[in-house]
């Protein structure tokens, strides 16, 4: 897994590492997870960029994976979308890039968008997957959204949540080794049996329901439009056109800049489940 890759450990400030790999030559493209995965979920995705001629960069988002866990605060800043895009900025220019594509899948497309937002300068095309603006799927939350993503409330505003999710959490997450590959199912399985970790994924919801909403206002009440070229995919086999019909649609307000689609084949976790069209729809819109 990621043979032709190195593997670091940046220090971001006394407080603030980031962990992750990196590897090819060219220019540079960030690949952000989702919850509760690490950046191992690209083993396959990764190289097949490398090899079409970009320098990927795979970090774990802080609070997951084996990056810092930093103790939350009462405000949620810890482990808001605006201080983990801070984190990514950071990262690249300490990796020697000052510009970059970003791709975000699930929680990691928050963090893109919003570094996207905050930093226009920094960030050349952006990928969004299997998301929409977190102001956008909470003003919409019906019913049906309350149904089928309960575990955005359970996680946000429960104080229940990580004391049983920590009690056991491979029953909770049930990850498939079969299915992610074992190198990643290890990474995944040692990340989640950290209560540290699973302390910072709720934190990471409960900014989503408060602060990262409360900033998506603020930037909507303003204007603030992403200007860079930008991508909008999600899995077919996932909820996201019951809930939305066209996703690219409900992006069209916050995207000034073009604005193109796809639908990758496949089940919530695209990056596992279907790379090769994943990796394909990337460096055709990346190229």
């Amino acid at each position: 897994m990621f043979d032709t890759f190195d593997e670091w450990d940046v220090s971001l400030s006394d407080s603030v590492t980031i962990h992750g790999r990196s590897g090819g030559t060219g220019p540079a493209v960030v690949l952000l997870h989702g919850h509760p995965r690490t950046h191992t979920t690209w083993y396959r995705v990764a190289p097949a960029l490398a090899e079409a001629g970009f320098t990927v960069v795979c970090p774990d988002l802080r609070g997951y994976g084996r990056s810092c866990k930093p103790a939350p605060d009462e405000k949620h800043e810890v482990y808001c979308d605006r201080t983990m895009a801070a984190d990514i900025v950071a990262l690249m220019r300490d990796l020697g890039h000052h510009r970059f594509a970003l791709v975000g899948h699930d929680r990691g497309s928050y963090v893109a968008y919003r570094t996207a937002l905050d930093h226009p300068g920094s960030v050349t095309r952006l990928a969004v997957l299997d998301s929409v603006p977190i102001l956008e799927a909470l003003e919409r939350a019906g019913a049906r959204f309350a149904t089928a993503w309960w575990h955005w409330f359970f996680f946000g505003a429960s104080p229940h949540a990580e004391r049983v999710i920590t009690a056991d959490p491979l029953a909770w997450y049930r990850p498939d080794e079969k299915r992610m590959g074992h190198e990643n199912y290890r990474d995944l399985t040692r990340a989640v049996s950290d209560p540290a970790t699973v302390r910072a994924m709720l934190e990471d919801y409960r900014a989503g329901l408060t602060i990262d909403r409360a900033n998506d206002e603020a930037d909507r009440a303003a204007q603030r439009t992403i200007t860079c070229r930008t991508l909008v995919a999600w899995s077919t086999r996932d909820d996201m056109e019951e809930l939305y019909g066209d996703p690219a649609g409900v992006w069209r307000s916050w995207v000034s800049g073009e604005l193109t689609s796809a639908r990758i084949e496949s089940g919530h976790h695209m990056a596992e489940e279907n790379p090769a069209q994943l990796a394909e729809t990337l460096i055709r819109f990346l190229g």
